[in-house]
């Protein structure tokens, strides 16, 4: 039998979860930037900052206050990210989070991870994410371009049109699981590579009427 798992995959909400993330180098610049694609506020806290990190304060994606960091101010805080070198404060960092039941991840210290970050691909509403448990991030990185083959840019429309379909789906058919099914069956079986590529709105429009008229 295998040896358990640490970090199981899930989708967290970040929204109505404040973050802070500590440090401004570059490491603590890579964490920021992926938390600005999801709907929380980031605040960072460190006495020097990498410039882009001003850049995103100037646009008011984050907020930003140059200086140290003040225990326990991350036990106000939903999800913390320490990046720094100094490894007393990092850990100050994590038990004044775990205090407080945030999740908190240390970068580089997988021991003192509640998450980790995995590689992640995104087209629109879909996304796929690789991780290695934290053993070996190199290999996530690698198959997030394997990913990035298997989902090209096209999966981008077609994750629009799927969702949009779902709902009219949903409004038509919501009392009968098996015509649900059905049009969802259609819509899977298409050539959505060819019709995204060769055919026009109004085509693609028509097809997916097609797809929602099921026999009664």
């Amino acid at each position: 039998m295998s040896a358990p798992h640490k970090f199981m995959p899930i989708s967290v909400s970040l929204k109505d979860r404040p973050c802070l993330v500590v440090g401004g180098g570059l490491v603590a610049l890579r964490k920021v930037e992926s938390l600005l694609d999801y709907d929380t506020s980031i605040t960072v806290v460190a006495p020097r900052v990498h410039e882009k990190l001003e850049y995103h304060a100037e646009k008011g994606r984050i907020s930003l206050e140059k200086r140290e960091y003040q225990p326990p101010e991350a036990s106000r805080y939903g999800l913390v990210i320490s990046a720094t070198d100094d490894a007393a404060l990092n850990g100050r960092v994590h038990e004044d989070a775990r205090s407080a039941g945030a999740l908190v991840n240390v970068v580089d210290d997988p021991p003192h991870c509640d998450f980790i970050f995995p590689a992640v691909l995104r087209r629109d509403c879909l996304t796929a994410a690789i991780a290695t448990d934290g053993k070996a991030p190199f290999m996530s990185g690698h198959l997030r371009l394997v990913l990035d083959n298997i989902f090209p840019q096209h999966w981008g429309q077609l994750m629009k049109l799927a969702a949009s379909f779902r709902s009219r789906v949903r409004s038509r058919w919501g009392e009968s699981p098996e015509k649900m099914n059905a049009c969802f069956a259609e819509f899977l079986e298409a050539d959505w590579k060819s019709l995204l590529k060769d055919s026009s709105d109004d085509e693609i429009e028509a097809e997916l009427s097609r797809m929602l008229d099921v026999p009664e």
